[in-house]
């Protein structure tokens, strides 16, 4: 032990140690650094905190510097300062050990012990970042241990708050990247339908899941939907950027068969790392509305609705001309695959957080995949619960309808982020104007439903 070193002290035998313990950390008793240059003073405060039934490991330093240099390399959770050291004098020792113990995860306690008997310093030590203040000589054992606990009390319920404003500086910035993943679709044609909708996962980390669709000129309706492999704001932002690319990409014009290798080179530059890839579905929907181009880079091929209004078919597409996903360093491109359309249609694109939603077999009367023995929605489920809902209630709503359906026979928020969006066109000689919906789901609010 070093001279600075002032042996642990506990309450003796009979005497209330559990408040303290209370007061204390978790780990074992509180961590007090003793400021103080006059051996008697520094005795006294030992004794008194051992009347007081207070179990503390005490540290000492004699100066301020050596109570700074304590301080930066291990942590306390009170401090103990006398205001007349060697080094310093006045409140100018409060300011600097309240600047240097700010930079801790959770910044200790700080109690002034002062020789004035008026109140005038210890008011003024406080209003310089100081908890309490003592004054020497009438300090009793239970003054000193109730002052203490008051401190370290205080100080937590300070970084208590911080925290939760940082976890709602957090949840608002969670909320603006996911909405500048979910925009608004630019579309003139009144008879194309856009639903879109959005469930966050319930990991609370964000994830990269985007899509948009935009109307060119000449009348090409194209919609992409977009998973960035990982979670987190890193994931998050990517697939922000690349929504934004995209959009950039079709409003210049840009040829549809372009679009994905330029989209590639914007994902190799914006990436925080090489190992991240992003699978996506576009979809061209030519202006004559008789057909459409499906690209897909390592995703889920769409589902296919037709037929007339109360007697809607599902169809999932083949995916026999997938490609690699984008940011793979493998051969190999994106070839569309064209899907003849007539009469009334919409194409649902849909992200793999809906198939991978881990559900109750016996929700749905068919036959789904397992993984590590647990069934799971897969594409298969997911169609026949698609099917479903177009009997029972039709199109309008769809987009919402399944994804609770989802979250229900989930159980609660999936795991994994998903999105869902259905562009569609009512027909030639269909007065019906095209629906139109956004749903950006809060997957807590719907815990409770």
């Amino acid at each position: 032990m070093s001279s600075g070193d002032v042996p642990p002290t506990a309450g003796g035998p009979g005497q209330g140690t559990a408040g303290a313990s209370d007061a204390g950390s978790a780990a074992g008793p509180i961590r007090v650094l003793l400021v103080e240059d006059d051996d008697a003073d520094a005795l006294l405060v030992d004794e008194l905190l051992r009347d007081a039934g207070v179990t503390v490991a005490l540290r000492r330093a004699r100066t301020l510097a050596d109570a700074l240099a304590t301080l930066r390399r291990s942590a306390a959770d009170c401090v103990l300062l006398d205001l007349g050291l060697p080094d310093s004098i006045g409140l100018a020792a409060v300011e600097q050990l309240r600047r240097v113990a700010e930079r801790a995860p959770l910044p200790p306690a700080l109690v002034v012990l002062t020789g004035h008997t008026g109140v005038d310093q210890g008011v003024q030590a406080v209003a310089a970042g100081a908890d309490d203040y003592l004054v020497k000589g009438e300090t009793e054992s239970d003054l000193l241990g109730r002052s203490l606990r008051y401190a370290l009390q205080r100080r937590r319920s300070v970084a208590q708050q911080r925290a939760l404003y940082r976890s709602e500086v957090r949840a608002a910035e969670t909320t603006r990247l996911e909405r500048a993943l979910l925009p608004n679709p630019l579309v003139q044609d009144e008879k194309v339908s856009v639903m879109v909708g959005y469930l966050p996962g319930g990991t609370g980390l964000l994830g990269g899941d985007f899509f948009d669709t935009v109307e060119r000129p000449d009348g090409t309706v194209l919609s992409v939907i977009g998973d960035v492999a990982g979670h987190g704001p890193d994931e998050a932002a990517l697939g922000a950027t690349l929504r934004t690319a995209w959009r950039t990409l079709v409003l210049t014009d840009t040829p549809s068969e372009r679009v994905l290798p330029l989209l590639e080179r914007v994902l190799v530059t914006e990436r925080s790392r090489p190992e991240i890839f992003v699978t996506l579905c576009q979809v061209a929907i030519a202006p004559g509305r008789d057909h459409a181009e499906v690209a897909l880079a390592g995703h889920l091929s769409p589902m296919l609705f037709t037929g007339p209004v109360g007697d809607v078919r599902c169809d999932v597409l083949p995916s026999d001309e997938r490609g690699r996903a984008l940011g793979i360093p493998v051969p190999g491109g994106w070839a569309p695959h064209r899907v003849d359309l007539e009469g009334p249609f919409a194409l649902m694109l849909y992200t793999d957080g809906l198939v991978e939603a881990e559900v109750d077999a016996e929700g749905l009367d068919i036959e789904l995949p397992a993984r590590r023995g647990v069934p799971r929605l897969g594409v298969t489920g997911l169609h026949a619960l698609v099917t479903e809902e177009l009997e029972h209630e039709g199109i309008e709503g769809v987009v919402e309808r399944v994804l609770r359906r989802v979250h229900h026979l989930h159980g609660g928020p999936l795991t994994d982020d998903a999105a869902l969006l259905v562009v569609g066109w009512t027909g030639r000689d269909n007065p019906i104007r095209g629906m139109r919906s956004s749903t950006l789901a809060d997957s807590a609010g719907w815990s409770r439903t």
